[in-house]
């Protein structure tokens, strides 16, 4: 019995040291948001819960309230950056060095006036990851543990009260996913530099086809899948290089294409204005065409 109140004793104290750096957000109706305050005046949170961008208010953890004004916003990784009007006296959160499959963690919000608290433990951890809108997100994590309404934006923790990442129920359909720290920090720094993160963009809508035989054995290295063009952006990249409704990609920058998300992984922000040669199948002909990668248009509010 003595270890067990040990456990509790301790995962109490977690709580309540890492409390005072949660907030609670107002900026859609109902149930308020969580937030981690990242910076004295700078708090991160996640995209999908900032529903207006004027008359938001943070609860800080001794109650009081502050005004915020949006900074930036990230729809594919599901991260967004308030600027409180006056800085907060509360502790900013404390990073963890990374994250251990078995590892006991809570996750914390803040979807009110006081914290919240649910227990589980990170069942995988894998490599970096695309999200469905292309964000790249560093490190999948799976972690079993309750995310209540409210949780959106708030810590997840381990033992000794240092912060892993942040909870967000916005890049899963399926369950609530953590968006590990250190794509929290480099979203959040670009968005501090440049109000928005930069994305590729080409402009089509893409589909995976089997190819015909022998359309397959004239490529090289030979394929059998490519990628189908089912919309086309007007005066997109792809339309101004001559790419058509119904044409098959099979390479992008001298790289085999087979999936749509791997067409996403290619289009970096750092890619944006460099050309990359295509080559696509039009009428069971192979051919190739050259295209400038544009950027992605602001995404509108979700």
């Amino acid at each position: 019995m003595t270890a067990l109140q040990n456990l509790s004793d301790d995962l109490a104290a977690v709580v309540a040291s890492v409390g005072p750096s949660l907030v609670a957000i107002h900026a859609r109706r109902r149930i308020p948001a969580s937030g981690l305050l990242w910076r004295p005046d700078i708090v991160v949170t996640n995209h999908h819960v900032i529903q207006r961008e004027d008359g938001i208010t943070v609860t800080l953890a001794d109650g009081t309230s502050v005004g915020a004004s949006l900074v930036g916003r990230d729809p594919t990784t599901d991260i967004a950056v308030l600027r409180l009007e006056r800085p907060a006296t509360q502790p900013v959160i404390r990073p963890a060095a990374g994250a251990r499959v078995g590892q006991i963690v809570l996750a914390l919000g803040m979807p009110g006036t006081a914290v919240t608290a649910a227990l589980g433990v990170i069942s995988a951890a894998g490599g970096e990851w695309r999200t469905w809108a292309g964000g790249r997100i560093d490190q999948y994590l799976r972690v079993d543990v309750a995310v209540y309404d409210g949780f959106s934006g708030g810590a997840l923790t381990n033992a000794s009260g240092e912060v892993i990442g942040m909870n967000s129920s916005g890049l899963s359909r399926a369950s609530a996913m953590t968006i590990p720290l250190a794509t929290v920090t480099r979203v959040a720094e670009q968005l501090l530099k440049t109000g928005r993160v930069a994305r590729g963009y080409i402009g089509v809508g893409l589909q995976a086809v089997r190819l015909p035989t022998g359309v397959a054995a004239q490529l090289t290295p030979p394929q059998d899948v490519g990628l189908m063009v089912v919309s086309l952006d007007e005066g997109a990249p792809a339309s101004a290089a001559g790419i058509q409704l119904g044409d098959t990609i099979v390479s992008f920058d001298g790289r085999s294409v087979t999936d749509p998300g791997e067409m996403l992984g290619m289009l970096s922000g750092e890619r944006v204005g460099t050309t990359a040669p295509v080559t696509l199948v039009r009428a069971g002909q192979v051919t190739t065409t050259t295209l400038t990668i544009g950027e992605r248009p602001r995404a509108s509010r979700r």
